[in-house]
Formats: structure tokens, C-alpha cells, sequence
């Protein structure tokens, strides 16, 4: 079956559409879940009382498809500007895929460039957890304080 769909243009373009329906039900799930009233909660949060750098990304998500921006912000600044970016790159790639059945996206982008995001999330990661101004603005919520 894989064969099958590696090698039929619509075939890969139904897989596409198939993962945007399911991506658009889970956009759909979080707008109307309330994750203010019914948290998701974060492991690392839970066993350690430590953020990783994904604390807040639901609540900032939740913003984001409700239209508040600066509130999305104040959860996870990193994911906010990180994700148009995201966005585009899964885009583009399930475009190629379609188009050509192949992956001439990812030779494309530079390992410095990936490496040097990495080590941005893993400072974000370090950095948020610093309970002194001005790093404390960081933490899920954190930029709420000079809104």
C-alpha cells in the first residue's frame, strides 16, 4: 500500500488532505476546549515544577485561534514567533511530497540553522525557570505583568 500511494500523485494528495482534516479537527477540539477551565497538563511541570519549553503552548494556541494574539504571546513567546515558520516548512513539504513524491524541502535547510533553534529552545527551556525579572516575563503567563 505504501508503494501504491509513493507512486499515484493523488494518492499523496489524498494523504495530504487527510492529515489537514485531521490537524483541522484537533484546530476545532482546542477552540472550543477551554484549557483555562480543563488544563493540559505538562509532565516535566508536574514531576520536576519546572517549565519546558512548551509550557503554555496550549493556552497560547487556544489564543491564537481565538484572535488574541498579545494573550498567546504572554503563554509562549518562542512557539508564537516559531510558529509561522513551522507552518510554512510543513506546508511546503507536503506540497513537494504531492507534487514530486519526494523531499526536496529538508536538503534545503541549513544544519547550522536547525542546530542554532535547538540550542535557542534549550536556553528559552533554561531561561524561563529563573525566577527574577527579567526572565520570570518568560514563564507561561509571565508577560501579563507589564500588560
Amino acid at each position: 500500500m505504501i508503494g501504491w500511494i509513493k507512486n499515484r500523485r493523488s494518492a499523496r494528495a489524498g494523504a495530504v488532505l487527510a492529515l489537514a482534516a485531521v490537524l483541522l479537527a484537533g484546530a476545532v477540539f482546542l477552540y472550543l476546549h477551554d484549557p483555562y477551565q480543563y488544563p493540559l497538563p505538562c509532565a516535566l511541570y508536574l514531576l520536576t515544577g519546572f517549565y519546558c519549553p512548551g509550557c503554555g503552548a496550549g493556552r497560547a494556541a487556544y489564543s491564537i485561534l481565538h484572535g488574541q494574539f498579545y494573550e498567546a504571546f504572554c503563554y509562549n513567546p518562542l512557539m508564537v514567533m516559531l510558529l509561522p515558520f513551522l507552518g510554512l516548512y510543513f506546508v511546503v513539504r507536503g506540497l513537494d511530497w504531492v507534487v514530486t513524491g519526494g523531499n526536496h524541502v529538508d536538503g534545503k535547510i541549513s544544519a547550522k540553522l536547525l542546530m542554532g533553534i535547538l540550542i535557542l529552545v534549550l536556553i528559552y527551556g533554561v531561561l524561563r525557570n529563573i525566577p527574577v525579572f527579567p526572565f520570570d516575563l518568560l514563564a507561561p503567563g509571565g508577560m501579563k505583568q507589564i500588560g
